[in-house]
């Protein structure tokens, strides 16, 4: 269906200008989560000397998702089939028709009343919008990916790694799973991105660890945060941000989008409330980034079926997201001679990856059938405590989820070997013990520099009884 620029066409009687305007809305709030979310919390959660590096990292992979997004990378995820697991590249700039979110499979199954099994998706508003939303996506995935490499990845070799993998790995399981691909006309669940976000960013993420190598031996024995509360902003923005994540994926403000919101809100505090609670019963303190790290896996965890559960299933899967990952974390990665050899920076693995893979199972566990119909493409689909075909849904997420973990154990395993051959893909060893002087001239902070020497008389810290000016806190001392 075209439509020509002129102003009588400019808000066509198909335009649905609600639901266009609460996609735009939806999509703006994802954009958040990664600029500035995840750009402040990457700065502000890594050593002082990796802040600059690390918050350009998140910055670089946006603006390099958005040009590969329209040039070739969309109609690969959501345009006409290649492969049964890809779309045909080609580019993505203009607004001449409207979306359809899936066709009709080549081969139509019919049940034995006639009624067709996988049906069309078609929202109501302008190709741009959907181009805008799914971007968005997108680019917070190769973001995602990047807190497992943060401390030592040569930027030249990350440079070249993001339009790489978009292209080799976000763009199949997007196509698969979301864009009329083999694993959605089979009727595997993907509400919001379990899958094909959080699943593959934190398989990918590991396995270019394991190609990169380690942060230098320094970094990996003290990793202290720069910023705490700084890193408290990013965490915020990246929670309020995940109403745009969930709620825009029903692509229309429906009572699915509400429902996805609320469930979305309810999971991330309990999986947050729950880790807080391990820590204080296990550790004795209450680790302020422990409480991000359950809010996220809260977060990712609800997303393949956030629209899909009823609110008591939501605070069953922020039990589960709250303590599965922590165990993980805390208890398994300790004992596990593989994750120790695999420098994950911030443990993408564990509250994506992990997580991400806890969330598209329970969902197959928890997913009502009335609130399924209306969503999926196979109208018969149901979690296994439903009864009836529950059992093969279940069976079916695992599958996919396998999927989604093969492919992005191959793809990103090739992707670090080619980007090797053209240019390192670790910092050197002066680079490393530098930091972001070396690697971009810059600093976070200008705190001592250009030949400044620390005056304690000037922060509080004099001894007034006997006037030694030398009594600076250890703190400050590993500062400097």
């Amino acid at each position: 269906m075209a439509y020509q620029g002129n102003t009588s066409a400019s808000v066509p009687d198909w335009l649905n200008k609600g639901d266009n305007a609460w996609q735009m809305i939806s999509a703006t709030l994802v954009g958040l989560q990664s600029v500035p979310g995840l750009v402040i919390l990457y700065g502000s959660i890594v050593k002082k000397k990796w802040a600059v590096n690390s918050a350009f990292m998140a910055l670089y992979a946006f603006a390099a998702v958005w040009l590969c997004w329209v040039t070739w990378a969309y109609n690969m995820s959501f345009g006409d089939k290649l492969l049964p697991f890809w779309g045909k590249a080609k580019p993505a700039l203009g607004q001449k028709f409207l979306i359809k979110r899936a066709a009709l499979p080549a081969t139509t199954h019919y049940h034995s009343d006639g009624s067709v099994e996988t049906t069309m998706i078609e929202p109501y508003y302008p190709m741009a919008s959907m181009v805008y939303f799914q971007c968005e996506f997108a680019a917070i995935t190769v973001i995602l990916l990047a807190g497992s490499v943060l401390g030592r990845m040569n930027i030249r070799a990350w440079m070249l790694f993001v339009p790489l993998w978009l292209t080799f790995s976000y763009t199949v399981g997007a196509f698969s799973l979301w864009g009329g691909g083999f694993l959605f006309h089979w009727g595997v669940i993907d509400y919001s991105g379990g899958y094909v976000i959080h699943l593959s960013s934190g398989i990918a993420g590991f396995v270019a660890a394991y190609w990169v190598g380690p942060r230098s031996t320094k970094d990996r024995e003290r990793f202290p945060p720069n910023n705490v509360l700084l890193m408290l902003t990013g965490a915020g923005l990246l929670w309020m941000g995940w109403a745009g994540f969930n709620g825009g994926d029903p692509y229309s403000a429906n009572i699915d989008s509400s429902l996805a919101i609320l469930n979305t809100n309810i999971c991330a505090a309990t999986s947050l409330l729950v880790w807080t609670c391990l820590d204080v019963i296990f550790f004795q303190k209450p680790s302020v980034i422990g409480a991000v790290q359950g809010m996220m896996t809260g977060l990712v965890c609800i997303t393949p079926g956030a629209g899909l559960v009823q609110g008591w299933a939501a605070i069953v899967m922020g039990i589960l997201s709250g303590s599965i990952p922590w165990f993980t974390m805390m208890v398994v990665h300790k004992r596990s001679s593989l994750l120790l050899k695999v420098d994950d920076t911030l443990g993408v693995f564990h509250t994506h990856a992990v997580a991400g893979f806890l969330g598209g199972v329970t969902t197959g566990l928890f997913a009502q059938p009335t609130l399924c119909n209306p969503f999926l493409p196979v109208t018969n689909s149901r979690g296994a405590i439903y009864g009836g075909v529950g059992g093969v849904q279940l069976l079916k997420q695992v599958v996919g989820a396998l999927f989604v973990i093969g492919w992005n154990v191959v793809a990103t395993t090739v992707i670090c070997l080619v980007v090797r051959l053209v240019v390192p893909l670790r910092m050197a060893e002066e680079e490393l013990s530098i930091g972001d002087d070396a690697a971009h001239g810059e600093e976070a902070y200008a705190l001592w520099g250009d030949g400044e020497k620390y005056d304690s008389t000037m922060h509080g810290w004099a001894d007034d009884t006997h006037n030694n000016h030398s009594m600076i806190p250890t703190g400050v001392t590993q500062m400097v």
